[in-house]
């Protein structure tokens, strides 16, 4: 190991999420990005030259997770790997620490946990059987705007006023960018397993009051729903079939593109609160969009990502290239077009990730740790589970640590 005063980072994954969090670290004082492993060795490659390109760190690639938790000069890991590949990323982590091989100050890991309660158990269970400290990576708690006017409105309405009793939240944009999101069997279901992780925690941690733990604000009933609205249609599956290739076929086997799912909690106290949350991969607008809101008896607050400050004009004269240089999942070039500058900041990047390394470096205790993302994955395959039986479920449901829904196991018919 290092010495104390700085964490040396290692990336499990080398696709877009694990780009957007090099970006932030170049926010993040203490750490610096030594290593890539990436079952793409070329891809490892373009990603360590990344990282020492924005100066974060200077990383190379590794032939293995096992080489990489061996190394010394790696402390931590950020595990931003696909869905289907959890699993056995893990296990080569904890199988190398039990053996000696390697040590690490702790483990962070992109939403969701896992996809499906079992996974997410397994998961959980390893790392705590290796003695590794862990990390939750939502980014959308540690949003400015969401910080901000949570600690606002707790300090100033809530405290003159009484609890807020309805939350909100939504993310939206035009779907994936890499195939195996939108294949139910790999990525553990649709847009519900994809993007729900984010919202439904979301308006939970809104509800809950600040310092206060997240159990104090419990789920007690959960209705979900899910749709195709978009990616089922006859033209549209034919499209994202030519982009993403012969195994996206949602003429035959779709994943649901909008989920809806509300859930109500038990605040510590008795209070009944709501928590209403939303997501689409059939959302057609500048590009992705991110919003929440929380009410009370005399206040509220209100976030969209896309209501940006910075806007640009394109006439039909500008004809360029494809690109998300505006904005996320960018749906378009011409017309008037909001700029987020600085994504990884609006979306919560740069917190969350200085967050993680204080946390490992012993500094803060973990706002989220793997079993938030256990009881996540716990809501949202109780949504699914609503879903499918079409009524309001309490939580937590019978069968729920077996139960894989029928878009993971391909079997769904919107």
């Amino acid at each position: 190991m290092k010495n104390g005063n700085r964490l040396g980072v290692g990336f499990v994954g080398s696709g877009f999420n694990a780009r957007f969090h090099l970006q932030a670290f170049r926010a993040v004082r203490d750490a610096d990005v030594l290593g890539v492993w990436s079952p793409s060795k070329k891809h490892a490659e373009e990603t360590a030259a990344l990282a020492r390109r924005l100066d974060v760190g200077q990383a190379k690639a590794y032939r293995s997770i096992a080489d990489l938790v061996a190394d010394p000069a790696i402390d931590a890991l950020w595990l931003c790997g696909p869905n289907f590949a959890r699993i056995e990323n893990v296990e080569e982590i904890a199988d190398t620490v039990a053996g000696g091989k390697g040590e690490l100050k702790g483990v962070a890991c992109e939403k969701p946990l896992a996809r499906n309660v079992a996974e997410a158990k397994r998961v959980t269970e390893l790392v705590k059987k290796a003695g590794i400290a862990t990390g939750y990576l939502e980014n959308q708690l540690f949003a400015p705007a969401v910080i901000q006017g949570r600690a606002i409105i707790w300090a100033r309405g809530a405290a003159l006023t009484g609890r807020p009793y309805l939350a909100r939240a939504a993310e939206e944009h035009s779907g994936p960018h890499m195939p195996w999101f939108w294949q139910g069997r790999l990525q553990g279901g649709g847009v519900l397993n994809d993007m729900m992780c984010h919202s439904s925690l979301v308006v939970r941690h809104l509800l809950t009051k600040p310092d206060a733990p997240l159990s104090s604000v419990r789920p007690v009933r959960v209705t979900g729903h899910i749709a195709s609205l978009k990616w089922s249609q006859p033209t549209y599956a034919k499209r994202l079939q030519r982009t993403m290739g012969k195994d996206v076929d949602y003429a035959k086997q779709p994943a649901e593109d909008f989920a809806s799912v509300m859930i109500e909690f038990e605040a510590d106290g008795g209070a009944i609160v709501l928590g209403e949350a939303t997501t689409s991969w059939s959302f057609v607008g500048a590009g992705l969009r991110l919003s929440a809101e929380l009410l009370g008896p005399e206040y509220s607050m209100s976030w969209n990502s896309l209501d940006s400050g910075l806007k640009l004009f394109f006439s039909r004269e500008v004809k360029g290239k494809a690109g998300e240089d505006l904005v996320e999942k960018q749906n378009a070039e011409i017309g008037l077009m909001p700029v987020i500058a600085g994504e990884p900041a609006a979306y919560g990047y740069e917190a969350e990730d200085r967050h993680f390394v204080r946390v490992f470096l012993g500094r803060d205790a973990p706002q989220l740790t793997f079993d938030d993302g256990l009881e996540v994955v716990r809501l949202l395959m109780t949504a699914y589970m609503s879903a499918e039986q079409g009524k309001t479920l309490g939580f937590p449901p019978r069968g729920l640590d077996a139960f894989v829904p029928a878009v993971a196991r391909g079997t769904w018919k919107p």
